[in-house]
């Protein structure tokens, strides 16, 4: 789909952000103190990636199938919800007072396990809807290591060779982030803003109740800390479009699944605001800047 902003260049802008965005988050991470804080915590970990891959997807065809909306208004839907890793997830989580080890170390297993989970979701997908969609375990790996993985990589591998030159250039890179950050989301929001319109009264809803139900299966599995269960919450309910519209053209969706994968985009990213926000009043001490 192509709305007024060119699709080439909002594909540029995108991908420079979120390596922008990604490495300045790298550049803050201490490598050891996160193996450290998560390997003391298995069942953590384990019922915080039950929450992303598994609840949320769960949820999402349970609340499309009893708000009956359209086929392929579902798929959209629940394709956004089988793709886990928003690039952003980590850095809102962060930002609304997420633990600053676990909320890293659930961002980096999250992407590499949808190498799996995603070809196995989209099997039962088919099976669900009679239908004959496939993505290879390549192209997710391709697709997250380049958005994500790398760019982190480097930052923590910057920072583990030269802590001071790190400490230096971590707050010029991520305030480079935001502005790109808000100059793209600005972008987004002009290309996909009739499409959200459109989505209707029911899909919205049908959203906005995806979205909540991934906060709070991700808070509750998340516990008992509050940090844990902020960073499971949002990073549950952060889906990533970019796998989403990945499998979507790779099998030639029709553009109503792909205008549905968009809306989400939106919709999704405001309804996480309130929730936000709470956990933001419940740690005055966080800064504005975190609520990014």
């Amino acid at each position: 789909m192509s709305g007024p902003v060119p699709e080439w260049l909002l594909t540029v802008l995108v991908v420079f952000t979120v390596f922008t965005v990604m490495f300045g988050l790298g550049l803050g991470i201490v490598p050891g103190q996160l193996l450290r804080w998560t390997w003391q915590r298995p069942g953590l970990m384990a019922r915080a990636l039950f929450s992303v891959l598994i609840a949320v997807p769960a949820l999402a065809l349970v609340i499309t199938r009893w708000l009956d909306l359209s086929r392929a208004a579902q798929i959209g839907i629940v394709l956004m919800a089988i793709s886990p890793g928003a690039p952003v997830a980590l850095r809102r989580s962060l930002g609304a007072g997420g633990h600053q080890a676990f909320a890293p170390t659930l961002q980096i297993c999250v992407v590499m396990l949808a190498v799996v989970s995603m070809p196995l979701s989209i099997a039962l997908l088919n099976h669900v809807y009679a239908g004959h969609a496939s993505i290879t375990h390549w192209h997710v790996a391709r697709q997250v290591f380049i958005a994500q993985l790398l760019p982190l990589g480097l930052g923590i591998a910057l920072r583990h060779a030269h802590v001071p030159l790190a400490g230096w250039l971590e707050p010029k890179i991520v305030r480079i982030g935001t502005i790109m950050l808000v100059a793209v989301a600005i972008l987004i929001i002009i290309d996909v803003w009739e499409v959200t319109v459109n989505t209707g009264l029911r899909g919205t809803a049908t959203i906005v109740l995806t979205t909540g139900a991934a906060l709070a299966a991700g808070h509750l599995l998340g516990g008992p800390e509050p940090a844990t269960r902020t960073a499971v919450a949002i990073i549950s309910a952060a889906r990533n479009p970019g796998l989403a519209l990945l499998v979507a053209t790779l099998n030639n969706a029709q553009p109503a699944i792909q205008a549905t994968v968009l809306a989400y985009l939106l919709i999704s990213v405001v309804a996480i605001i309130p929730y936000v926000l709470w956990r933001r009043h419940a740690d005055p001490g966080l800064p504005k800047s975190t609520l990014e």
